[in-house]
């Protein structure tokens, strides 16, 4: 029979590869636990209008790149392609909102996407993000950017920008939606088809069009900081003495507004220098207005995400190794079947113990198993044949 491929834009992580994502999500757990953050599991599936709502209806991910079908109810139900709409969900479903604030959370999950599989760009793939809710405070801003960076930094990613941005509030935006359009208007019929739909209704969206003539023609566009009201100025100027006194390295870059309608005020990324074009390892901001857009109260909240595998990426490119696994503290061989039997209850009982072992499983010669042993790369090797078995004693070998 004809063998089944694994569908395009996805990757199986086999034996000899997961201990990576081990490495990584054991760093992941001990930064957010140092930061305070509790982990958070929500459905890889969720009601199409949350994204619609939450994500928005112009973005990239929502008029191209989501997986949407009608289940047997006849209800429209999408995979996230994305984690904070989710969280956001959980947050106004269960009430957490009215707990103990800052309410600061993190989540490992996969995400789903329809887009061009490419270096660092899967159909499914795996994001580590936060989200903290219940202050407005640019402090908390700082938080989330140090968390990011120092969690990058333990995990060894070197030559790593950050670039911060203010895109305004509801208040400031409007003036600002105003002179994109009167930029854009003369030059809008050499943009593409998306473009053109979005300059009237989300004109923000043309500064992060990906298409090569697109992006050459949005550098030149006016920039967000020239535009924020006073209170978005000063959240903005606040946030850059909280990195300053952090000791956090960073530029100010205008070009900065993220691919998802609901961010507001502080946006950033984190870039790496050594994995080409897909370089943003990090991606997050504030979006004070979403938690009241999916149903609850006035909440503000920010976050950011992280892809796992772009991260693998960027720890190759980097030439940092990660220490595989110790292979088992004792193999036991064994020769005829009676020793056969009490190898396999010296491995039960060694393992009831805490130690870890292994026994050949496959009948093999004391050869072939010794082999075995080797490659498993086994500590010690204890070796059990009949002779053993009547003196009620073993052969051991340090490896």
């Amino acid at each position: 029979m004809q063998k089944i491929q694994i569908p395009k834009g996805t990757k199986d992580v086999l034996p000899d590869q997961v201990y990576l994502w081990h490495h990584v999500e054991q760093i992941i757990r001990d930064t957010t636990r140092h930061f305070g953050f509790s982990e958070i599991r929500f459905p890889a599936f969720e009601h199409t209008e949350l994204f619609l709502r939450g994500v928005g209806d112009t973005t990239d991910i929502v008029q191209k790149e989501m997986y949407t079908f009608l289940d047997k109810g006849g209800r429209s139900i999408t995979l996230r392609p994305e984690g904070t709409a989710s969280v956001v969900r959980s947050v106004v479903e269960n009430g957490l909102y009215a707990g103990t604030l800052p309410l600061k959370v993190y989540y490992i999950a996969p995400v789903f996407r329809y887009e061009r599989p490419q270096a660092g760009r899967l159909r499914e793939h795996h994001q580590f993000g936060v989200e903290c809710f219940g202050s407005a405070s640019p402090e908390a801003d700082a938080e989330v950017i140090a968390l990011a960076d120092t969690f990058l930094r333990r995990l060894g990613i070197d030559g790593l920008t950050v670039s911060i941005n203010s895109i305004g509030c509801s208040a400031c935006r409007p003036m600002y939606h105003a002179a994109l359009k009167e930029y854009f208007a003369p030059q809008i019929d050499d943009m593409c088809r998306n473009c053109k739909e979005r300059l009237e209704k989300n004109p923000l969206r043309l500064l992060d069009c990906k298409e090569d003539h697109c992006h050459a023609i949005a550098k030149d566009a006016p920039k967000t900081i020239d535009y924020l009201c006073d209170e978005c100025a000063e959240h903005f100027d606040y946030l850059q003495c909280c990195l300053d006194a952090m000791g956090i390295a960073y530029k100010v870059d205008s070009r900065i507004v993220r691919g998802l309608d609901y961010y507001t005020k502080t946006v950033f990324e984190f870039v790496a220098s050594n994995i080409g074009a897909q370089a943003t390892v990090c991606g997050g901001g504030r979006y004070d207005k979403l938690v009241e857009t999916l149903g609850g109260p006035a909440t503000p909240g920010l976050g950011f995400g992280i892809g796992i595998e772009r991260l693998l990426m960027v720890l190759e490119a980097s030439g940092k190794t990660v220490e595989a696994p110790p292979g088992p503290s004792i193999f036991i061989g064994s020769i005829g079947d009676r020793a056969g039997l009490a190898a396999q209850v010296l491995v039960c009982r060694l393992r009831q113990l805490g130690i870890s072992a292994q026994r050949d499983l496959l009948g093999r010669s004391l050869k072939a198993q010794m082999k075995y042993a080797d490659k498993l790369k086994a500590k010690n090797t204890i070796i059990i044949g009949d002779n053993e078995m009547d003196e009620k004693s073993a052969m051991m070998k340090n490896m």
